[in-house]
């Protein structure tokens, strides 16, 4: 799943900082598609503390956007779902500094509402008839999926392999398949139309969300002024209030 979106105001081109240091013009963020309903509000909040400035979110897997930003995709922040995509776009020369750490995410078991197929845990995901959709292995809400499974000692055949965490958890919304393994942010930013089973193995399986500026990035002042909002505490509220764990 591909999104670019304007959180809000006029688009004010590459803009960059202002001769009394204000960040102006459009900041273009790349981010994991887990990232969606917070950094939604995010770029909302960093529009508002910084008027003249338009935040334009790319959601999709943070694998898709690691190979975009590597060739050549303009864009002034990348925040992905684990430190292994955001290390393909640092070892290609793309990241303005050293990546930080800003969230932590774990796994749950998505089902529909009222889980009609009985879930409690992983070993469930096996039984005759169940049908489970999984994030693509490439894909951060893939590997955690894989190294909780493992963790379990659980082999589950998916019906289906999604591009990232959103395209998992829409097959369970769709009532297409009886659970999906996704973020607990997801499932709960969802839960109108599904609940969060928890299991243990999940914590096995911890994705740290790291962000950072891009040396390519249109909008260099606005770049860095993003990635330090992201880590304040306003922010940081935000980021805890949809479920993620402080990093």
């Amino acid at each position: 799943m591909l999104a670019t979106t304007g959180c809000g105001g006029d688009d004010a081109g590459s803009g960059g900082a202002a001769a009394d240091g204000r960040v102006t013009g459009t900041v273009t963020v790349f981010a994991a598609a887990s990232l969606t309903e917070s950094f939604t509000r995010i770029g909302r909040d960093f529009e508002a503390a910084n008027p003249g400035t338009t935040v334009a979110l790319n959601l999709a897997g943070s694998s898709a956007l690691a190979n975009q930003i590597n060739q050549g995709a303009p864009a002034d922040v990348f925040a992905s779902a684990a430190p292994k995509n955001m290390t393909t776009v640092t070892e290609a020369g793309n990241a303005d500094g050293t990546p930080s750490v800003f969230a932590r995410n774990q796994l749950v078991i998505a089902v529909p509402r009222g889980n009609p197929a009985g879930v409690t845990g992983l070993a469930d995901l096996t039984r005759p008839g169940v049908k489970v959709a999984l994030c693509a292995d490439q894909v951060p809400c893939g590997a955690a999926a894989r190294s909780a499974l493992d963790a379990a000692g659980v082999a589950v055949t998916p019906v289906t392999l999604e591009q990232d965490v959103k395209g998992a958890l829409a097959k369970v919304k769709l009532g297409e398949v009886d659970a999906a393994l996704v973020y607990r942010t997801d499932a709960r930013a969802a839960s109108a139309d599904v609940t969060g089973v928890e299991f243990p193995e999940s914590a096995r399986a911890v994705n740290d969300y790291p962000i950072v500026a891009l040396t390519g990035a249109p909008n260099r002042a606005g770049a860095r002024a993003f990635v330090a909002y992201v880590r304040s505490a306003p922010a940081q509220a935000v980021l805890a209030e949809a479920g993620f764990q402080a990093p």
